[in-house]
């Protein structure tokens, strides 16, 4: 191998081997590629070209004159690159044109080059394509040790490529993986700690209200509104954190059970005496999206108990069968007021409607109040 060109042609993998690992875009890195090839081979016409399932080749990358038409070109299988592609030997002719081993397979965006070679764009089992070059009709045709130092170039960072996409989708996932462990930090404990907050706020406000100075009552209030507030504002954030996703095999779970009793326990210090839960079906393998609805149905209904029923008695049962999840939230005392707004309730049944689920309320000051929230578990489905 010709010393210069050996030490030129490491010099040019060792700057692609920095960007691909430093997380450049791919686009970046193989249009580099292509123009370094390009340059070692004194080529007029550098192409990167990735093999595709039925064998084969497209031009993702090209570097030269008049290049623009040239990006998206598909070759054959049986074309000298296809053959390349699937981890044959580096081709090489004096006149891509004429060869009968290359002559057949000649788009015309090519029939005015000669010199043509094309090396296996990485090595082994990871092959990703060919890396070709091409020198205009009549030029002087490419010598062994172009060739040699061309075959060894694509091969080397065939291989960074390959690596280094590998490591990008590692680094994808434990990103998503982080950005879940926050979002469900800020959605299990914040969130409820600045719910069970409020809640208790209000049950001042409301315990206390004629001893209360006008003006101190309405900052009570605000207060009260801004905790609201921050808390819609933390679910926009987990929500934000939680899309997008990478594209897992499975859409990740979360425990819904545990959630359950999480509100039920905050309920708890609230109301002064224990709700009763009922579990029934496997809870450990809700698809998040799933469960966060039942979750803010749960939450919900139980602060309408708090702020409104008086109830002594509250049974939270929570049903999953094969297709859906059921809740349901009764207590024994006097109803939602007619004079309360119930932004929240109306919330939740314009949440059940979104997600293709059925919503329900039932209250009166003699019967006490159910509310009923049913969700499919399958995304895009709606229950009849």
């Amino acid at each position: 191998m010709e010393p210069t060109l050996a030490a030129h042609a490491l010099s040019a993998a060792t700057e692609i081997t920095t960007a691909a690992l430093s997380g450049d875009e791919p686009d970046t890195v193989l249009a580099s590629v292509v123009r370094k090839a390009a340059e070692l081979a004194g080529a007029h016409l550098g192409l990167v070209m990735v093999r595709a399932d039925d064998g084969s080749v497209t031009v993702e990358a090209a570097y030269g004159s008049n290049t623009d038409d040239l990006r998206g070109l598909v070759l054959p299988a049986e074309s000298a690159a296809g053959r390349v592609a699937r981890g044959g030997e580096t081709v090489v002719t004096d006149d891509v044109v004429t060869d009968p081993r290359t002559a057949p397979y000649v788009p015309g965006e090519l029939r005015k080059f000669g010199p043509f070679a094309a090396a296996p764009f990485g090595t082994g089992g990871r092959v990703l394509g060919a890396l070709a070059v091409y020198k205009s009709a009549g030029a002087e045709g490419f010598s062994p040790a172009t060739v040699e130092v061309l075959t060894a170039f694509a091969a080397q960072v065939g291989v960074v490529l390959a690596l280094a996409d590998g490591a990008n989708a590692r680094h994808r996932v434990t990103l998503y993986e982080e950005r879940e462990r926050i979002a469900r930090e800020l959605h299990d404990v914040i969130v409820q700690r600045l719910y069970a907050a409020g809640m208790q706020l209000d049950r001042v406000r409301r315990r206390m209200r004629k001893r209360f100075a006008g003006t101190d009552a309405v900052r009570l209030g605000e207060a009260i509104d801004q905790l609201d507030q921050t808390i819609g504002e933390i679910r926009a954030t987990v929500h934000s954190l939680r899309s997008p996703a990478p594209e897992p095999e499975a859409a990740p779970k979360t425990d819904l059970a545990e959630s359950a009793r999480g509100e039920v326990r905050i309920a708890e210090e609230l109301l002064g005496y224990p709700p009763t839960l009922e579990l029934s079906g496997e809870f450990a393998d809700i698809p998040v999206e799933r469960a966060d609805h039942i979750r803010a149905a749960l939450r919900e209904a139980l602060s309408n108990v708090v702020r409104h029923s008086g109830a002594s008695e509250t049974r939270v049962t929570l049903r999953r069968d094969h297709d859906e999840v059921q809740l349901r939230v009764r207590d024994n005392g006097s109803g939602v007021p007619q004079d309360v707004a119930t932004r929240g309730l109306r919330h939740l049944a314009e949440r059940a409607e979104r997600a293709g689920g059925k919503f329900y309320l039932n209250s009166s000051p003699s019967l006490g109040t159910l509310v009923a929230f049913d969700l499919p578990l399958e995304p895009g489905k709606r229950l009849t």
